[in-house]
């Protein structure tokens, strides 16, 4: 691809970007499933399974925190797939394919709108776990590291879901593919519990998933602790997604439309 050809792609998808954001704007209730799931998971196994699983609701909740945030942040991801096999639905994307625009802009203003989710989600999540009993055993230049890590899991793995969103045909298939594809990743991790009691087989995926060594790393920059290997397996990981499925996205895109 030419530069030229990179910076109009870049330009046009921050302008469709901006599109999603608006539509955000008009439709706060959107933002459901990254401010009040969060907050219903988080009160839901601290109180609920805390003190059996850690003793204390406190030392689970600091366990707990940096794991929920992966999970809710991989869930939301979803959401671009099923926004934008709705738009090819409605026509949206035969209005797209009239106008002047670099080819890729409809997925990556699409994917790029969804930070405004993902950081809502980290605000969000953060706050009630404050008030909840958490705190941040690090400085505020780790909480930024670990926020901006969190909000960019998401971008990469989101283009698993605008890969479904593209391949499948109704909104409903897209989220309940990928509902399938994430509840095995979040609660096959070390995100509720610790791996050193899970079956063998279980504990050498839980140990090397994208989700574990992701909560690792928060906990890590959040809690104190080990972030070299973690990080950079999670970074192996993001960098594995957008190689995969970027390139699978495009082309089921072009195919689609």
């Amino acid at each position: 691809m030419s530069t030229i050809a990179l910076d109009r792609g870049v330009r046009h998808g921050f302008a469709l970007a901006w599109r999603g954001i608006l539509k955000i704007r008009k439709n706060p209730e959107q933002l459901a499933d990254v401010t009040i799931a969060p907050i219903i998971l988080l009160v839901m196994f601290t109180y609920l399974f805390g003190g059996a699983l850690a003793g204390n609701t406190d030392a689970y909740l600091q366990m707990l925190v940096p794991g929920i945030l992966v999970m809710n942040i991989l869930q939301a991801s979803m959401t671009a797939g099923v926004q934008l096999n709705t738009d090819v639905s409605k026509g949206v994307f035969d209005r797209f394919r009239a106008m002047p625009i670099a080819r890729s802009a409809p997925l990556v203003g699409a994917v790029l709108a969804d930070v405004v989710r993902y950081v809502v989600c980290v605000v969000v999540l953060l706050i009630i776990a404050t008030v909840m009993g958490y705190r941040v055993q690090t400085g505020p230049a780790e909480l930024l590291i670990a926020a901006g890590l969190a909000i960019a899991f998401g971008l990469c793995f989101c283009w698993a879901s605008v890969f479904v969103g593209m391949l499948l045909k109704t909104p409903q298939a897209v989220q309940g593919i990928m509902i399938v594809l994430i509840m095995p990743l979040t609660f096959g991790s070390n995100v509720f519990v610790g791996t050193s009691t899970m079956p063998g087989w279980l504990k050498a995926w839980a140990d090397i998933s994208p989700v574990s060594l992701m909560s690792d790393a928060l906990r890590g920059l959040l809690n104190g602790g080990a972030i070299a290997g973690p990080l950079i397996g999670s970074l192996i990981w993001m960098a594995g997604a957008v190689a995969v499925f970027f390139p699978l996205a495009m082309w089921a895109y072009r195919r689609r439309v």
